[in-house]
Order: structure tokens, then C-alpha cells, then sequence
């Protein structure tokens, strides 16, 4: 019962309804990656493209996509992952979650919410004051 009410009045937890009738009207699966998300074809776009869609197994967020499927996903290899022996090139890194809002998140020397003092600022700047 949770999940249904999650589903009905959230769409960033798995699936909405709407993806869920859509999938299971037109959806085919295609396969699935190593952290459980669930990825599906059927029907066209606006472009005549097979549509291809993804539900997630948690929380709907864009980069928990592995780059294999990354590219299945926006058209640019025709085969799935799952259907061939995809192995990730050398320079492709792990999947790191995004952090952006957590205490985790990337910030940069002289950022408001960094650690390190901001640099002082030298140089010809000088600062306008009114009436000046």
C-alpha cells in the first residue's frame, strides 16, 4: 500500500502511475543494471525513435545510469547492454552518486561553504562607492 501511495503522490520515488500504465501498456524489458534499475522500449517518440525508458529501483535520479546504458538510453548504440558483453573503457570512472546538497558535495577553494579562507583579493580593482 505504501508503494502505491508513493507512486501516486510522488514521481521521484520509482515509477508514477502514469509511467507504470504506460509500461504496462507498451513496455518491453530490455534488461536490467547491476544496482537493480529496470530499463524498457516500446512505442515511438516524436521523432519515430523507439521510446526507450527507465524505472528506477529507488530514488529517480539521473545519474544512478551506468554509461553503457547512458548511451542505449539516448540513441547512440542500437544494442543494449544487456545483450552484448559490454565491458566500461578504460578512462569510464565507477558511478559516484550526485552529492550536490549534502554535506558531501564538491566545494571549491574560496566557496561560501567551504572549509579554507577565501584568497585575498589583490591587484587594480578598486571597489565603487557611491558619490565617489
Amino acid at each position: 500500500m505504501k508503494k502505491f501511495l508513493l507512486q501516486f503522490f510522488t514521481w521521484w520515488n520509482g515509477q508514477t502511475l502514469g509511467t507504470r500504465f504506460h509500461t504496462w501498456r507498451h513496455g518491453t524489458e530490455v534488461g536490467r543494471d547491476e544496482w537493480g534499475n529496470i530499463y524498457y522500449e516500446g512505442g515511438t517518440d516524436s521523432e519515430g525513435r523507439t521510446r526507450r525508458w527507465v524505472i528506477y529501483k529507488d530514488i529517480a535520479e539521473a545519474s544512478k545510469i551506468p554509461a553503457g546504458w547512458h548511451g542505449w538510453m539516448h540513441h547512440r548504440v542500437d544494442t543494449p547492454p544487456s545483450k552484448e558483453d559490454y565491458q566500461p573503457r578504460a578512462w569510464q570512472k565507477p558511478h559516484q552518486s550526485n552529492l550536490t546538497g549534502t554535506s558531501a558535495a564538491y566545494r571549491p577553494k574560496g566557496s561560501v561553504l567551504g572549509t579554507g579562507h577565501r584568497p585575498v583579493v589583490t591587484g587594480d580593482y578598486d571597489a565603487w562607492t557611491p558619490g565617489a
